[in-house]
């Protein structure tokens, strides 16, 4: 499985409940998809970020489907004007237990 964590900072961080809804559009948008979560930053808790994507793929190709999908495009585009800055990081998820994590 493939993990998809997205996090962006805002111009405005009053907008980011709408940055959140406009991304929720895609959930489910491609076979091979199976979670898609949003948070948003909550004032009682610190944060860098003001919006979080985390999705689940089965594989790189439908992590690549959702990617250029035309829905997840025009969202994309249209919420890019909003977005100070966007970190990415895909990795792969081998469900190993790091002994002492947590």
């Amino acid at each position: 499985m493939i993990r998809h964590v997205v996090m962006w900072q805002l111009h405005d961080p009053t907008q980011a409940s709408g940055f959140r809804d406009a991304l929720a559009s895609c959930a489910g948008l491609v076979s091979g998809m199976r979670g898609y979560e949003l948070a948003i930053k909550s004032d009682s808790l610190p944060a860098s970020v003001d919006v979080c994507l985390i999705a689940t793929f089965d594989d790189a190709d439908a992590l690549r489907r959702y990617q250029e999908h035309a829905l997840h495009r025009e969202v994309s585009r249209r919420i890019a004007p909003l977005r100070r800055q966007r970190h990415v990081l895909d990795y792969v998820v081998d469900g190993a237990v790091v002994p002492g994590a947590g």
